[in-house]
């Protein structure tokens, strides 16, 4: 397999994933290098902003199980890792999984669920591995779990702890789409049956787990140069020593973003990185794993604005 090969693999997920999902190009690109990153991704937005139908259509373009849990302020661990049932005709304990045995994982309004049912996800996303009555079983390498939260409402959620947000490799924020692109939205469905779940129904299986395992020896083949990573270091370190940050990234927030830099180098075609690319990706990377300090709070400025200051003031290398 070429790097060609996988730039025309990649135009082929996107264009499928694109007929149910308007207007979310670029969402849908950080996606497919979480995918190839091996990492997760939270997507907040306010409600009817295609979240989860976004998380829907990605899963439908992949020939991989898809499971998904509705997370709910009542919802146990055991409803999500599974639980063992004492069978009195063998005289033993057999398992029931939960949704999380799955490859594609739609964890859906995860703010909803209580700290520990949150914590239930802690190891499965960190190791790829539940551990359930003593045992440890593997979720394959291909497991990626893509997270949905509405940060409008706050009655009867409970924030991410910090830990939980550092495992995920991306924060993307969707909004409203712009005019033209929400009355083709609107045309599209005007012409479809008044049915749920049509829109992801026609899409193709274009990956499936064999492709994506070659697909990823690829992108590990891709090593940066030691300008490039002393680059995203000085941004990193930057959000340690930036008086509008309370708490800085952590090394694992750089090695995150060190992985999304060589996927995205592979996705566009290239056995190398370029400054762009660290640019790019350096606010959804890192704008859940800074904590801002009051200052920044009470002028109102958001960790975004916070990120992009940064990005402005380091120099990039030539």
């Amino acid at each position: 397999m070429t790097l060609e090969v996988l730039r025309q693999r990649t135009d082929t997920l996107r264009a499928e994933i694109g007929k149910a999902v308007l207007g979310q190009d670029e969402i849908i690109d950080l996606l497919l290098v979480a995918l190839f990153a091996r990492g997760h991704v939270l997507l907040e937005g306010p409600p009817g902003t295609a979240k989860t139908l976004l998380a829907r259509s990605f899963s439908a373009a992949l020939d991989l199980d898809f499971g998904r849990i509705q997370f709910t302020p009542d919802l146990m661990p055991g409803d999500v890792l599974g639980t063992s049932i004492f069978d009195f005709r063998t005289n033993e304990f057999n398992l029931t999984k939960g949704p999380v045995f799955s490859q594609v994982l739609l964890a859906d309004e995860i703010n909803r669920a209580p700290p520990k049912t949150q914590a239930a996800l802690l190891q499965a996303m960190n190791e790829r591995t539940v551990s359930i009555d003593g045992t440890d079983h593997s979720l394959g390498s291909e497991f990626i779990v893509v997270a949905t939260q509405n940060p409008i409402e706050q009655q009867g959620t409970y924030p991410l702890p910090e830990a939980q947000l550092d495992r995920f490799l991306f924060k993307l924020m969707i909004d409203f789409p712009p005019e033209a692109t929400e009355m083709a939205i609107l045309r599209q469905h005007a012409a479809q049956p008044l049915e749920s779940g049509l829109e992801t129904a026609t899409l193709s299986k274009v990956l499936d787990a064999a492709a994506l395992a070659e697909t990823r020896k690829l992108v590990d083949g891709i090593i940066l140069k030691d300008d490039i990573l002393a680059y995203i270091l000085r941004l990193v370190r930057a959000t340690r020593q930036n008086s509008e940050i309370a708490y800085g990234a952590s090394t694992r927030a750089a090695d995150a973003l060190v992985s999304a830099t060589r996927a995205t180098a592979a996705l566009n075609g290239r056995d190398f990185a370029i400054p762009d690319d660290v640019k790019r990706l350096f606010v959804p990377s890192l704008r859940h794993r800074i904590v801002l300090g009051p200052a920044a709070e009470i002028e109102g400025r958001s960790a975004d604005q916070v990120l992009d200051n940064i990005l402005n003031q380091i120099e990039a290398p030539r």
